[in-house]
């Protein structure tokens, strides 16, 4: 199929869907959010999945520590060509007007660095414990964290695995929400201060499989910097003292956020450091 007559994302259909997405989407609970099923076309969402890189592949960022165990890749130039083509369709000028329409959030722009986004990926193992995002842009000052779009190619995924995306209420009280990151399933939800959610229990899936997803964050550009907050993470009721690490570890991830944000460094650096600290070199 040629990318002039390529669908990746048929938009026509999801703009008629508004009228009835919009409400279910701005009154869902705890948090504004939504799933969206069969998200990309069937051939592109199969042709994204072929694409997906192995973490041996190069250019992975390794994020090994105390609150996650995963891996990234937010490099434009060293993504598969189609992938690029998807993330470039999401990114689009039409595609942000939707998100505008669904989330009720205006002026959204996308993130051409896919500072934190890009592709993710977790084996037997993976985790990412229970967290708000970061709020601002580390780039960029006045860009205000406001949207994330998940896209999950995982196909053949079994619920057993695990691998539940996590929405949990704002006061940290209970999980309200458990999706399945099924494949060409997308997640999108308004993401704020304590907009909690994560998947906090190690993966259980095959050591040949993994969690794929697309992830892709929106912003918006303030007149005033915003109050600058790093990812918090919070134990949840049941962690009892692991609390203290996930605490723990919280510090010295905001910590390296600051000095990355004074010197511009990106998570290439991170992910180095964090392995050599953890014995892979």
């Amino acid at each position: 199929m040629s990318t002039a007559t390529r669908t990746i994302v048929d938009l026509d259909r999801w703009e008629q869907a508004l009228p009835g997405l919009v409400p279910a989407y701005q009154e869902a609970k705890p948090f504004p959010y939504g799933q969206f099923d069969d998200f990309l076309d069937p051939e592109a969402a199969l042709e994204a999945y072929q694409a997906f890189p192995k973490v041996k592949d190069e250019g992975w960022i390794h994020y090994v520590h105390v609150n996650e165990k995963k891996h990234g890749l937010n490099k434009m130039d060293r993504l598969p060509p189609f992938l690029r083509e998807v993330i470039t369709e999401l990114n689009s000028d039409r595609f942000v007007r939707w998100l505008e329409q669904l989330t009720g959030i205006q002026g959204l722009k996308a993130d051409d660095m896919l500072e934190g986004g890009g592709l993710h990926q977790s084996g037997r193992g993976g985790f990412l414990n229970i967290h708000a995002d970061f709020t601002v842009h580390p780039h960029k000052r006045n860009w205000r964290r406001r949207v994330n779009v998940l896209v999950y190619l995982n196909k053949g995924w079994q619920e057993d695995w695990g691998g539940q995306l996590e929405l949990w209420e704002r006061d940290m009280s209970k999980c309200s929400a458990r999706i399945t990151p099924f494949f060409n399933r997308c997640v999108i939800f308004n993401t704020d201060e304590d907009s909690y959610h994560g998947l906090p229990d190690p993966l259980t899936c095959p050591e040949d499989e993994s969690r794929k997803s697309i992830a892709l964050y929106y912003f918006t550009e303030e007149a005033e910097a915003p109050r600058l907050r790093t990812t918090n993470y919070r134990a949840r009721p049941t962690d009892g003292i692991k609390g203290v690490a996930i605490w723990l570890d919280k510090q010295a991830i905001a910590l390296y956020t600051r000095v990355k944000r004074t010197l511009g460094i990106n998570d290439d650096f991170v992910s180095d450091l964090l392995n050599r600290f953890g014995g892979r070199k």
